[in-house]
């Protein structure tokens, strides 16, 4: 029975292979976390695109609002077909599907007279970029708050 050079090479053939598939499996787990960041990197731009069109949106709709009393859309909705005017006003082309949620389930928030005045995400998920003190998607907000009058002074 010899027990010398053979069963020492061979073990040593298989820790090299062990070694061998950690690493590999090290550098795949690391390739699919920046993969995913990278992944996530472009919802959260798609986020912000997207929010930022229906800010704009709700912002074009109370402008356009006809006589002195500038009112929010009633529903989002409202910001696909503006019926207050002769010719039909359109601010968005469609509701936009929630690039978080994978649908168009977005949260609205109300404007204090009645109405939308903004939106934001329904998903809890943690944001890999930073905005302020946001914990979730849901943090962000997209509102149009039209500007303050300035108050007259009275004499």
């Amino acid at each position: 029975m010899n027990t010398g050079d053979g069963s020492t090479q061979s073990g040593f053939t298989y820790l090299s292979a062990l070694l061998l598939v950690a690493a590999v499996g090290a550098g795949a787990v690391a390739v699919m976390e920046t993969w995913s960041h990278g992944r996530q990197r472009e919802k959260e731009s798609e986020l912000l695109w997207i929010g930022n069109q229906f800010k704009q949106a709700i912002g074009l709709y109370y402008q356009h609002s006809p006589g002195a009393v500038k009112r929010f859309p009633g529903k989002l909705e409202d910001l696909l077909e503006d019926r207050r005017f002769l010719s039909t006003q359109r601010y968005l082309r469609r509701i936009y599907v929630d690039p978080m949620t994978g649908r168009a389930d977005w949260q609205v928030i109300p404007a204090p007279g009645g109405g939308v005045m903004g939106v934001y995400s329904a998903s809890t998920a943690k944001p890999v970029r930073s905005m302020e003190a946001a914990g979730s998607y849901a943090d962000w907000k997209f509102l149009h708050e039209p500007p303050q009058r300035p108050q007259r002074k009275v004499r």
